[in-house]
């Protein structure tokens, strides 16, 4: 098995690439007065199901990124957990956006992604296992999707029989 070593220092321009991104979707903003702190990805689940589905999309594009810098199999499933845990209760209304302010899946993948690396040892290639996560996020996507249309069908004949009945 190959194996690869991932500098830890800020010169590393694909960690600094992850940070900044996570930062962005994360913790970009702060409510004036306080230390609380929100990023994009909080602000486009205010959009309802479009936002929480973009959201979920960039924090592919995220992960696709630590599969490149070789997080192992396992790393890989607890972060796409993240992001599942994030897009289901990102869906819920307004609840869902509260969850989105505080959980920052974005933030706690890189976390753990440093966290992976901070010991220095040479970690495995995860090229094999990428394949099969994104045919894994693929499916899981298909599935909030489906659950997002069948949520509005739900509201909607929820609705007509409001305004009908």
């Amino acid at each position: 098995m190959e194996q690869k070593e991932i500098p830890q220092t800020p010169s590393d321009p694909e960690m600094a690439r992850l940070e900044a991104l996570s930062r962005l979707l994360d913790n970009q903003f702060r409510i004036p007065g306080t230390d609380m702190r929100f990023g994009l990805d909080g602000l486009m689940g205010l959009v309802p199901y479009l936002g929480d589905m973009s959201g979920f999309v960039v924090s592919g594009f995220l992960m696709r990124t630590m599969a490149k810098k070789g997080a192992s199999p396992w790393m890989m499933i607890r972060m796409m957990f993240n992001y599942i845990v994030d897009a289901v209760f990102g869906v819920v209304p307004i609840l869902g956006d509260l969850f989105d302010f505080g959980y920052k899946a974005n933030r706690r993948n890189v976390e753990m992604l440093k966290a992976y690396y901070a010991d220095g040892n040479t970690k495995p290639n995860a090229k094999r296992s990428v394949a099969f996560l994104g045919l894994i996020f693929m499916v899981l996507f298909g599935a909030l999707i489906w659950a997002v249309w069948k949520l509005a069908a739900m509201l909607f004949a929820w609705v007509y029989a409001g305004v009908v009945g």
